[in-house]
């Protein structure tokens, strides 16, 4: 994978106190913390329904001390942006071509050296839906990693990372199990969140 801000030691650190600085004075919380079993790992991203999604994540990130890589619509990643979004941790997806995204985000994870946090978030769009796509499920399967349920809940202002899931097989069951946890968190748009 590509370096990023997360791999910018005297950055990095500054950052992280800025964000904390950030989100104190915003009044929001951060929970939770990446156990050493989850270093490598797929972060779920719900709900998802907000462009302010993307720097509370990054702010959380931070926080957390998290060295993460999300995954945006590739219209994120054109001039003059384009450089800045993958420094941040940018992985552009073209949503209109199937390219084996799963199976190649699964190597990434497994080819990492040190730790590694992918960022799916499942409903695929910000815009309302109750489909949530099952790629972050099939990532973290093929890789072998974990999956830990990460938030941003606008209702409490408070973000941070809940439970560390191990997938079992039975995709359905685990979706089902995983969108009960998001059932009472708000997102920044919450008539657009649905699980």
């Amino acid at each position: 994978m590509h370096s990023t801000i997360f791999d910018t030691p005297v950055v990095n650190t500054a950052l992280r106190g800025l964000s904390r600085l950030i989100l104190r004075a915003a009044g929001w919380k951060v929970e939770g913390s990446l156990p050493a079993h989850a270093a490598k790992s797929v972060l779920i991203a719900a709900p998802h329904t907000s462009n302010w999604d993307l720097p509370f994540t990054l702010m959380l990130a931070f926080s957390l001390r998290l060295r993460v890589y999300w995954m945006g619509k590739a219209s994120l990643f054109r001039a003059p942006f384009g450089g800045v979004m993958r420094w941040l941790g940018g992985i552009p997806v073209n949503r209109s071509q199937s390219n084996n995204l799963v199976a190649m985000s699964a190597q990434a994870l497994k080819d990492a050296d040190g730790p590694m946090q992918l960022v799916v978030p499942p409903e695929g769009t910000r815009g309302k839906t109750r489909h949530w796509k099952t790629g972050c499920y099939h990532i973290a399967r093929e890789a072998g990693v974990p999956i830990v349920l990460a938030y941003v809940d606008y209702g409490r202002k408070v973000g941070g990372l809940g439970p560390v899931f191990q997938t079992t097989g039975d995709v359905d069951k685990d979706m089902a199990d995983i969108k009960a946890f998001y059932a009472p968190i708000q997102g920044k748009n919450p008539h657009q969140f649905e699980t």
